[in-house]
């Protein structure tokens, strides 16, 4: 944070803390001419109005808010860049990866700092860590438990049904639906493969996928020739005519999506006959597609979660699709 911004920071608290104090100290003070307890000569509704002073048990707590206010400036961060004398932090602002992030929780632990995130990741490895050592493996091994065996343990399911909402609604949705550009997990339209071990790779080591842009290469007539004939691989109604040509054109696509349109789940190349569209089904988002490309990225999750929870994560996902 620049000077200028801690300064500004630090005028406002303790400024807004000092009005704080100035105002109730006049509030205090009797300055209407009127003694305590008398008539101020006012009446609304048939209510008078009495000069009380403000009560006792409310200014004394006004003034214990304040005073905490004070001390909690004094111990934590809040005043700009001041660290506070208790040296705490919620976490360390300046890592941008993941080594970074577990290189500051050790020198957090090994200097004894207060950071409340470390603290709180040895709490969980502490409190959860044997749950799930426990459901991820195979009593009294080191070997995992098959995906399949954990997909029917209800208690591991809800452990892997956490982790999936904790780290995988952001882009699946929170019902595992997905969104326009996030596939669906509830169905069997998988790119890379729906098997537990192939979804288990998808979420240890992620996933890039790149469709690559035809509109240069095929220009405006050829992109919409391919567009019908691959909306006619899904039984959709098109023009014969386009249909026809666009499948003498489909010989670029077929490298990726076999000649059949039917995919390649070792390239993640989608099925185009099942009717499950990624990025959306109308003729102008798969025309979109064709000519300008997509690319889609599934981060890497085995540096963030350990194997031992994409264990039970992917017999969650897999669970999805296998009732």
């Amino acid at each position: 944070m620049s000077t200028f911004w801690s300064l500004w920071i630090s005028i406002i608290s303790i400024g807004t803390l000092i009005g704080c104090g100035l105002l109730l100290r006049f509030c205090l003070k009797n300055t209407t001419g009127v003694p305590e307890g008398e008539d101020m000569g006012h009446e609304y509704d048939g209510i008078r109005e009495l000069n009380n002073p403000l009560p006792k048990w409310w200014t004394y707590m006004f003034w214990a808010t304040i005073a905490f206010s004070v001390v909690y400036l004094i111990l934590y961060p809040g005043l700009g860049n001041f660290k506070g004398v208790l040296g705490w932090t919620s976490s360390d602002q300046t890592v941008r990866t993941v080594e970074e992030s577990r290189a500051s929780i050790e020198r957090s632990h090994k200097e004894k700092t207060l950071d409340q995130f470390a603290r709180e990741l040895d709490d969980a490895n502490t409190n959860f860590g044997e749950t799930f050592s426990k459901l991820a493996y195979k009593p009294g091994t080191s070997e995992f438990r098959a995906i399949t065996d954990i997909a029917n343990d209800d208690e591991a399911l809800k452990v892997g049904q956490r982790l999936f909402l904790q780290n995988c609604s952001q882009c699946h949705s929170s019902d595992a639906r997905g969104m326009k550009g996030f596939p669906n997990l509830t169905d069997n339209a998988w790119l890379y493969g729906g098997e537990p071990q192939a979804i288990k790779t998808t979420i240890m080591n992620g996933r890039i996928g790149n469709m690559p842009a035809w509109g240069d290469a095929l220009g405006a007539d050829g992109v919409k020739e391919v567009v019908t004939y691959t909306l006619s691989l899904s039984g959709r109604k098109v023009n014969v005519k386009d249909a026809a040509a666009g499948k003498q054109r489909f010989i670029v696509c077929a490298a990726c999506h076999g000649t059949d349109g039917k995919g390649n789940p070792a390239l993640g190349a989608p099925d185009l006959t099942d009717n499950d569209w990624l990025f959306g089904d109308s003729r102008a988002d798969v025309t979109e597609t064709v000519a300008n490309g997509r690319q889609g990225v599934m981060p890497a999750w085995k540096d963030i979660l350990g194997e031992e929870k994409i264990q039970l994560l992917s017999a969650y996902v897999w669970s999805l699709s296998n009732k």
